[in-house]
């Protein structure tokens, strides 16, 4: 089932990372290394493999990656645009302080990101 992890010994290296690409696309998760092979995500670590299936490989789709498979991220990109577009509006009415706007929108983008994947987690 997409999502689902299953944790691989390393002693299984070879046969894992046969074809699989080393790739910068998708959360490392605190992984030394990161691979795809077709829908495989695989995070290397220094003791183990965790790999799960994604529903859409991002290299071929990348918005529907997003959408299927980490919507927390196209949320979290949603609130900070949202935020920003209204600190844009704010800053040329009122001339307030940049930086704690900018800093506001992160802010809000990370909390919209959080959120999203607290509730993709509960509902998997």
């Amino acid at each position: 089932m997409p999502g689902d992890e299953i944790e691989v010994p390393k002693e299984l290296r070879e046969f894992m990372l046969e074809k699989a690409e080393e790739t910068i696309l998708g959360q490392k998760n605190g992984a030394e290394k990161q691979y795809r092979y077709g829908n495989l995500h695989i995070r290397e670590y220094h003791d183990k493999f965790l790999v799960h299936t994604d529903r859409i490989d991002p290299r071929e789709d990348p918005v529907g990656h997003l959408i299927h498979d980490a919507p927390e991220v196209l949320i979290g990109l949603a609130f900070a645009a949202f935020t920003g577009s209204q600190i844009v509006k704010k800053f040329h009415k009122n001339n307030s302080s940049l930086a704690s706007d900018i800093l506001f929108s992160i802010v809000s983008g990370y909390l919209g990101y959080v959120g999203t994947k607290k509730i993709k987690n509960y509902l998997e």
